[in-house]
């Protein structure tokens, strides 16, 4: 037992869970703890709490272990929303440590007095506020046991007058204890089998929850022969070129992938609770496994529901098939359809010739990606663009605010993909409108020199949100704005700044990033590609079936949409021609 200031013991607590750094700015009196224990803990200094949050929960989607962010009194702890709202419903373990007004100073109207622990209960996370300075090692020791149990934010409150408090502190030996393996019953997987046996359209459907069950699961769709999507947060944990892999469903998905949801007969969903899937066609039987008994049921009304890893059910579902099933034409024909939709994507990076199509920039951006790089995706169509054409071959990883949503996300994620992989090559993709909420922390990256490669897809408007409202018929009032030249933005922070307008300015671009990679630069660097303002596909809905849709207003889509049938005939009508 040593005898400490309580700033310096909580940073000890830290510690022992293995905890490396938090993204902050100073916390008012704990910082002092920081600063007298940074051999153990690297403190972070961000420009904006936000970024520090956005960062702590882009740590714990890459790693699986807790990020944590500090901030301080009042308006340092509004701005960490954002990041814990994101955890929340991304499920990633996470860490607030939040200064309050002294003690004697709450609830009397001083100067940035306002009640912190009811601004996080809407979170309805743990949350606590330490009315005395020994309680403080035990109450961050509590907050990080329960985000890993929860795989949520945790809110740790520290007045400003307990940090500086000497106690004694003895460290607990705390590690996390990983339980058995869920695994499904004998009853369960003849269930299952059961379902797949009767199905003619059986498909598979995976969400991040498959992380640590990458080859059990392609095993499962080769044994079994199914055609296999994704959620989007998932895209990464697939090989692109695993030919049964038809991509993302829903609106940033692939169109491939929504045909074969709404041919589908059965759907086997594993790790993913996904939100749109009350949306499913009505004819469709479903399967969901996860190991969050509270996932189960709660977005579609399933056949099946079973409490499972995802690995451990994979396996046993593979054990039960001795040998594997022969090729079905839903399979092949979903294949075609992939192939065709590839077709597709090329010919959009083709047809950049004075002008730069976003496709045409996300191809060239293939071109300098490593094998092992690590991708943070913004909000908005950049995500888009980016999930349909960036090659992943499983060994890359991938971070994005998928069901929270927020902008600014990209930036952020970069910086924490950085320090946590610092070896490996970091890309970040963002929109105009997303780069301009943060870029303010483009300079935490010059000042730890992070050399990040971020891309700026500009297109001078929110066009995520324009194609939303033109779906229902509204204007883009609002919705166009001003640019700065990014490009000489970071090169006035200190960043390398690139611009690119057409694809020879791209290639150079491009041609100059690797240099700079060869010459072991350590500047971060923003390519700033000024692209034609198109929106993408919309792959939510897709009018593309004549048994379902009437063939005037299936070729008034096709022709709006310039999504010719010759070319990319309906996975419907390649069942019905072809297979």
């Amino acid at each position: 037992m040593v005898q400490i200031k309580a700033s310096r013991a909580l940073v000890r607590e830290l510690a022992q869970w293995g905890i490396q750094r938090v993204y902050g700015i100073p916390a008012d009196s704990l910082i002092d703890g920081f600063s007298a224990e940074r051999q153990l803990v690297d403190y972070v200094q961000v420009r904006h709490e936000e970024v520090a949050a956005v960062a702590a929960a882009a740590a714990g989607k890459l790693t699986g272990k807790i990020g944590v962010a500090m901030a301080s009194v009042g308006p340092g702890a509004t701005h960490l929303l954002n990041g814990l709202y994101d955890a929340k419903m991304d499920h990633t373990p996470m860490l607030a440590i939040v200064s309050q007004v002294p003690t004697t100073m709450m609830g009397t109207h001083y100067l940035q007095d306002m009640d912190e622990n009811e601004l996080f209960a809407s979170l309805d996370t743990f949350h606590a506020q330490v009315s005395d300075a020994r309680q403080i090692p035990g109450t961050v020791r509590e907050a990080i046991e329960k985000a890993y149990a929860t795989q949520s934010p945790s809110i740790v409150i520290i007045p400003d007058d307990l940090a500086d408090q000497e106690i004694n502190y003895r460290p607990v030996d705390k590690r996390q204890h990983v339980g058995q393996p869920l695994a499904g019953t004998n009853d369960e997987v003849t269930q299952t089998r059961a379902l797949l046996e009767a199905a003619k359209r059986p498909l598979l459907f995976v969400g991040a929850g498959i992380a640590q069950a990458q080859e059990e699961m392609v095993a499962f769709a080769t044994r079994y022969q199914l055609p296999v999507v994704s959620t989007a947060p998932a895209v990464s944990l697939i090989s692109s070129d695993f030919d049964h892999y038809l991509g993302a469903v829903g609106r940033i998905g692939t169109a491939p992938a929504y045909e074969a949801v709404q041919l589908a007969d059965l759907i086997v969903m594993v790790g993913t609770q996904y939100p749109f899937a009350r949306f499913f066609p009505e004819q469709v039987k479903t399967i969901q496994v996860n190991n969050h008994i509270a996932d189960l049921g709660n977005q579609v009304a399933a056949e099946q529901l079973v409490l499972a890893d995802a690995a451990t059910y994979f396996k046993q579902l593979n054990e039960s098939q001795p040998s594997p099933k022969q090729a079905g034409a839903f399979l092949a024909a979903c294949q075609t359809a992939k192939q065709n939709w590839q077709d597709y994507l090329n010919r959009r990076v083709e047809r950049a010739t004075d002008s730069l199509t976003a496709e045409a920039v996300i191809a060239g951006l293939n071109t300098v990606i490593d094998p092992g790089a690590v991708y943070g995706l913004d909000v908005g169509n950049n995500t888009v663009w980016s999930l349909r054409q960036l090659r992943f071959d499983q060994h890359q990883r991938m971070t994005m605010s998928a069901w929270f949503g927020t902008m600014g996300y990209g930036l952020a994620a970069g910086i924490a993909a950085k320090f946590e992989y610092p070896e490996r090559q970091v890309v970040t993709v963002s929109g105009d409108g997303g780069f301009a909420m943060v870029v303010q922390d483009l300079l935490t990256q010059v000042q730890y020199r992070l050399p990040v490669l971020n891309v700026i897809l500009e297109n001078g408007g929110y066009g995520f949100i324009q194609q939303e409202k033109q779906a229902v018929g509204e204007g883009d009032y609002g919705l166009r704005f001003n640019n700065a030249n990014w490009a000489g933005v970071a090169q006035n922070m200190g960043a390398v700044g690139l611009r690119a307008t057409n694809p020879t300015e791209l290639a150079a671009a491009l041609a100059q990033y690797r240099t700079l990679v060869a010459a072991n630069d350590l500047r971060p660097v923003v390519l700033e590609a000024v692209i034609s303002d198109e929106l993408p596909l919309d792959t939510s809905r897709m009018i593309l079936d004549t048994s379902r849709y009437g063939q005037a207003e299936v070729q008034q889509y096709r022709d709006n949409q310039q999504f010719d049938a010759t070319t990319y005939p309906s996975l419907a009508d390649l069942l019905a021609n072809n297979f």
